[in-house]
């Protein structure tokens, strides 16, 4: 078995982010790592993030900085990586790429203790960069120019200081003196030699300077001074003139500003009222913002508070008072950035990540904490305390949706649609939501107005061909055409010189401000002046079909015959030339007038006879036959799309601009097939099915670019993003016709009818494989079953630490009582106009998050979920610190009159320090009442453990309680024991069944395959891995198969020899005289592994679906990233063999940006076995047209080929 290996929704968490110049104009960019994957971000002028460009490095991202070299325009990014190399990285605004400038080795790779890569720093003035480990090496590289002001980099310079951790580094700013680099270490060295462990407890931490001298090249650790041991984090303090230089170490509780030869300023950081008492605050990201005269830092507590630090100081850079103020509170980020634009970025730490605007800098009166007023009593320092309340200086304008992390996932066809929905547990506490993914593009509905009568067809004009905005839309009925005008609002005109008493056919601009409608009976010319020029059909003809450009117009009558009309230089349209053709026309099209040209060559005709013929326009030889296309049905619709030239033929093409033929077909097939620019002959076709109806197809305008909608049972988007071509549906109701739209309402539009209504929509972000239907959930979801008969989902939520809402709520609400409903430092009188905003909720959870209670207390509930109206007919909240951790629907065979049952393990006072434990364990066992909407207990029966894993098997319940296998019957009052196994490794995590065989998933030890005997009532195990493997998801794949994942990353597939499974069957014992003799304390089998493939992320979750109607079983994946793929099973050798010589031709050819070898990737803990990685494949389409060729031609194929090989395997899995 071969499997091809394809992201279909690369990770959407954040680990690291930075910003700078990278294009070199004056706007500020976000470059953001995604585990492997490297975004570059940009806000456009409506404020929503776009992605310019996504990169996939095949290796772990660990830490990402930028630098500029002093007087330059352009930013440079480096990137610490898991390849044992740095690499700096320049964006390329004319390619769309990032351009590897140098990449130095310095040690092995993958993610390693000693070897530099975790922590980057950076010299304010872009002279030097510091790359470290968490223990023992730093190295320091020193950047500069060549005399063509090309970046170059030095060998690298030593810091090593063995038996150090180091927490964290940073740049200190001092002007063009010697860089300086700051860092938070812990010398181990005496705590290694000290047996009692008193050493430890006394290892304390420190800060130390590290001076490069430019001048002897090389680093000296300059001052080291101790420092409190809840320090983490540093933040370089604006130096060089611009400020007093030093650094703000972020401790537990603290903020302190250090420098040499200055004493330490200390603030303490404000706490939450509710916070208890022994919890500490910490800082978890910062971001600083500098102008001329100004600057400050916002840094984040672990809560989700952001705090405005600022410094005051003298002339001679002495700083006098370090000042900490509450600014907002926004959820925990692992990184934000304030843009130079007064927009702050948060990427979240779990769930979407938001774009904020500055409404102010906080200075209005609020919480403060000084270091002038700081007060040390007997127990330490005094604490400052504050209550959280709405945002204030903030204010949110985009939200990027995020998946991380993905805790448990589905795909089930619950409402019935062409395609299955995938059903996806994500987030954490508050931000935690149940989301329904759809393959397709988000649209925003505008507006929809309903329509006198049933409307045929619609289309946008412009009065001039430089306008901005569109005029009219003019809408067709069986009888009567209606104009509408554009302006504040949209209404009926009728002085627009459009005939209105008869449908149309076609409205357009024609030259640069004539209107022209085709009717049934005639064109109609309006010329810009109100003169109007009428030209009628011969006889009793009448006109079926016609396709037009701004020049030129071509219409086929009743009977076939085709007129071709063009446009002088006097703006009057003349009948140029008369074609007729053997049978009625089905469809037309000319292709759009190119730049800088007087007319189109080509116009596409369509024929009942099923072929599609290109005729050529040009006087030479006008309405010749340049070729003909044969296709399996007869046409519907043509649409002739010019795609823009562009470096590296990003069409996919093998010329960089050309036009290609699309045509919908009446079985509901899309055809596309490229135009020879010169002869006009067709090559190079791909099909797809896009649904039950034959697609119409329209131009729009997507970015600025040429797109084709297609309308078919849905419609979908054809456009290209970032060098490939994409067909992808969008998530709306069927639609008859449509054209695009631009007001000044919404720029980039599409106005379509469907039924008797006018809809207006835009088209949200492009790339995005998936939408989403967000439904918000109570505590972290765990696990989640599907009902079978009643389409209900019941989701298990639990939280450690954290109170039940009932305790929130009474604690929300003495709390804002004894503020007495006030804001911090609000007079009465400024509160009067606040109150009426306030009177829903001050503070929402999913801002604020929820307030910590002690470690050990757990909140859990279940959750019965109506998917279709995404409402919760059912929350159980579990009492007496119980937490649900595992759930199954099951059928006892002796009870059928209860029906299918749902059971539920639960722990009660679990605990993870210093060992995990529990004071006992539960299965719940409820049924379902008022069809299916309530759960009701039948009973709980205590067990002497966790129960993590449950299963249905044979009309009982199979459960895997720490090391025991169990099987129970249903009693009266609880469950009673049939039988069990006590011979597992460590825990069961995971049972799947099927017929006699039972799949166990260790956590520790992979999969036993277990055998049950009804006639001996014994569990014995005939078959077992040969490697451990820390089990994450499993998936039952077939009777010999299992699929698995682990927590380092990897997905496998591993199989029982047939000889051994037919034994196992044929044998009388079923291998059980075998089992009592045993192997190495394992089972006498051992399992084969078929498949090896290494993710890069915590794969969660494993399902097996086809996501396409008609297509292929894949296996899919999702990740505690939010990245979801697919392993799609190959069914030719030959398509095996293409693959993996184009997956090794590219491995040679186009190697990792970051550095790390592909292979020893996709290997990095046990050898690739098998898979294909369609990932590295897709980058084909990136590379140079030089570079495309020559694998092309070591391939014997075109580069055409092979992308049509690349999108027709992709189109197999979505």
């Amino acid at each position: 078995m071969y499997l091809y290996s394809l992201t279909l929704q690369s990770a959407t968490g954040i680990v690291c982010a930075t910003y700078g110049n990278f294009t070199g104009g004056k706007t500020q960019e976000i470059v953001v790592a995604r585990g492997k994957v490297l975004d570059l971000l940009r806000p456009d002028d409506n404020g929503k993030l776009q992605t310019m460009l996504s990169v996939e490095i095949f290796g772990a991202i660990r830490s990402l900085t930028q630098f500029r070299l002093t007087g330059s325009q352009k930013d440079y990014i480096v990137v610490g990586s898991d390849s044992g190399r740095i690499v700096i990285l320049e964006y390329n605004k004319e390619k769309n790429l990032f351009e590897k400038v140098h990449q130095e080795t310095f040690g092995k790779s993958g993610c390693r203790r000693i070897v530099p890569g975790q922590y980057l720093a950076v010299d304010p003035k872009g002279r030097a960069v510091m790359i470290s480990a968490c223990e023992k090496q730093k190295l320091v590289y020193v950047l500069n120019r060549d005399n063509a002001a090309r970046l170059t980099i030095s060998s690298p310079l030593e810091a090593h200081k063995s038996h150090t951790i180091v927490y964290s580094i940073t740049g200190v700013d001092c002007g063009f003196d010697n860089p300086i680099f700051a860092a938070i270490e812990l010398d181990y060295s005496e705590a290694d030699q000290d047996p009692t462990g008193q050493a430890a407890n006394e290892a304390q931490k420190h800060l130390t300077f590290y001076e490069l001298d430019l001048g002897l090249n090389h680093v000296v650790r300059k001052w080291t001074e101790p420092i409190d041991n809840g320090a983490n984090m540093l933040v370089t303090v604006p130096g060089g003139g611009d400020g007093p230089s030093g650094v703000l170490v972020c401790a537990e509780n603290f903020v302190i500003y250090k420098n040499q030869n200055h004493p330490d300023i200390r603030a303490v950081i404000p706490r939450r009222q509710d916070l208890p008492p022994n919890r500490g605050v910490l800082i978890v990201s910062a971001a600083t913002h500098k102008q001329k005269a100004l600057f400050f830092f916002l840094l984040q507590t672990e809560y989700g508070d952001i705090f405005k630090v600022t410094l005051d100081y003298d002339k001679d850079d002495q700083v006098t008072e370090l000042k900490v103020k509450y600014f907002d509170t926004i959820p925990v980020t692992s990184a934000m950035c304030v843009l130079k634009s007064g927009f702050l970025f948060a990427a979240s730490e779990f769930g979407n990540h938001s774009l904020y605007q500055f409404q102010s800098i906080g200075d209005d009166p609020e919480v403060e904490s000084s270091s002038s007023t700081l007060v040390e009593t007997e127990e330490g320092y005094q604490p400052v305390f504050f209550q959280p309340r709405k945002l204030k200086n903030l204010v949110q304008i985009d939200d990027i949706e995020s998946l991380m992390p993905i805790m448990d996932m589905k795909v089930a066809n619950i409402f019935e649609e062409e395609t299955p929905q995938i059903f996806s547990l994500c987030g954490r506490g508050p931000r935690s939501s149940l989301r329904i993914l759809r393959p397709g593009l988000a649209v925003t509905e505008m507006a929809v107005s309903p329509l006198p009568g049933v409307p045929s067809a619609v289309w946008t004009v412009k009065k001039h061909a430089n306008d901005e905005f569109d005029a009219y839309i003019v809408v067709s009925f069986v009888n009567a055409t209606l104009v509408l005008s554009i302006g504040e609002t949209v209404e009926e005109v009728s002085d627009s010189g459009f005939l209105d008493t008869t449908p149309s056919l076609a409205i357009s601009l024609l030259g640069d401000d004539s209107l022209m409608q085709v009717h049934p009976s005639g064109i109609r010319h309006i010329r810009s002046d109100g003169r109007i020029n009428e030209w009628k059909t011969p006889g009793k003809k009448t006109i079926v079909k016609v396709g037009y450009n701004r020049m030129q117009v071509v219409i086929a009558l009743s009977g076939g015959e085709l007129i071709y009309f063009e446009m002088d230089m006097s703006g009057q349209l003349m009948e140029i030339e008369k074609r007729d053709m053997t049978g009625d026309v089905a469809c037309l099209d000319i292709a759009p007038v190119p730049e800088g040209r007087q007319r189109s060559r080509f116009l596409a005709v369509g024929s009942y006879d099923s072929t599609i013929r290109i005729l050529s326009l040009d006087p030479d030889d006008c309405m010749q036959i340049l070729s003909v296309q044969a296709v399996s049905s007869p046409p519907e619709s043509l649409l002739l799309l010019e795609v823009q030239a562009s470096t590296g033929g990003e069409d996919g093409a093998d010329h960089p601009a050309s036009v290609f033929l699309n045509a919908g077909l009446q079985n509901g097939v899309l055809l596309r097939t490229e135009v020879d620019m010169v002869t006009g002959q067709l090559s190079d076709t791909r099909t797809r099915f896009l649904g039950l109806r034959a697609p119409k197809l329209f131009s729009a305008l997507v970015r600025g670019r040429r797109a084709m909608l297609c309308l078919s049972s849905r419609p979908w988007l054809g456009y290209i993003h970032q060098g490939h071509f994409l067909l992808t549906p969008l998530s709306y109701e069927t639609l008859e016709y449509a054209a695009s739209f631009s007001s000044d309402q919404c720029a980039e539009g599409v106005v379509a009818v469907a039924g008797d209504a006018l809809r207006v929509f835009t088209i949200e972000r492009l790339g995005e494989t998936f939408n989403q239907t967000v439904v918000p959930l109570r505590y972290t979801p765990r696990k989640f079953i599907l009902h079978p008969k009643q389409k209900t989902l019941i989701i298990l939520e639990s939280d450690e630490g954290a109170f039940s809402t009932e305790e929130r709520e009474a604690n929300k609400k003495e709390a804002v009582e004894a503020t007495g409903g006030h804001e911090n430092g609000k007079a009465d009188g400024e509160d009067e106009e606040m109150a009426d905003e306030e009177s829903e909720d001050p503070l929402p959870d999913e801002q604020y998050g929820y307030p910590k209670a002690e470690a050990n207390k757990w909140v859990s509930c279940i959750r019965v979920l109506d998917p279709k109206t995404s409402t919760t007919t059912c929350l159980l909240e579990l009492q007496e610190n119980e937490a649900a951790f595992s759930i199954c629907t099951v059928n006892f065979h002796d009870n059928k009159e209860l029906g299918t049952l749902i059971a539920v393990g639960t722990a009660k006072d679990l605990q993870f320090m210093p060992r995990k434990e529990a004071s006992g364990g539960f299965i719940h066992i409820y049924r379902f009442a008022e069809e299916g909407r309530v759960l009701e207990l039948v009973h709980k029966t205590p067990v002497d453990g966790v129960p993590t894993a449950l299963c249905q098997f044979q009309g009982r319940l199979l459960v895997g309680v720490g090391q025991v296998l169990r099987i129970y019957d249903l009693g009266k009052r609880k469950l009673l024991r049939k039988c069990e196994n006590k011979n597992f490794p460590n825990t069961i995590i995971a049972i799947h069944t099927y017929g006699d065989r039972i799949y166990v998933g260790d956590i520790q030890e992979s999969f036993h395959y277990v055998k049950y005997r009804r006639d001996e009532n014994q569990l014995y195990t005939f078959a077992d891995d040969s490697c451990p493997r820390w089990l994450t998801a499993s998936l039952h794949i077939d009777f010999d198969t299992m699929a698995g994942a682990d927590k380092f990353g990897n997905v496998y597939v591993m199989r029982l020899p047939q000889d051994v499974s037919e034994e196992i069957e044929d044998d009388p014992t079923g291998g059980k005289i075998k089992w009592e003799q045993g192997r190495l304390n394992g089972a006498p089998n051992k399992v084969d592994e078929i498949i090896q493939f290494h993710v890069g992320e915590v794969v969660t979750s494993l399902q097996k679906a086809s996501l396409i109607p008609g297509g292929g079983e894949s296996m899919l994946y999702g990740t505690v990233m939010g990245s979801m793929g697919a392993l799609l099973p190959f069914s030719s050798r030959e398509d095996v063999d293409f693959f993996s010589h184009l997956e090794m031709h590219l491995r040679q050819e186009n190697p990792p940006l970051c550095g790390r070898d592909h292979m020893a990737f996709r290997s990095a803990y046990f050898p690739v076995k098998d898979v294909i990685d369609g990932d590295l494949c897709e980058q084909y389409s990136m590379l140079t047209s030089e570079l495309q060729k020559k694998i092309a031609d070591d391939l014997d194929r075109t580069p055409g080929e092979i992308v049509k090989k690349l999108e027709d395997i992709r189109n197999r899995i979505i």
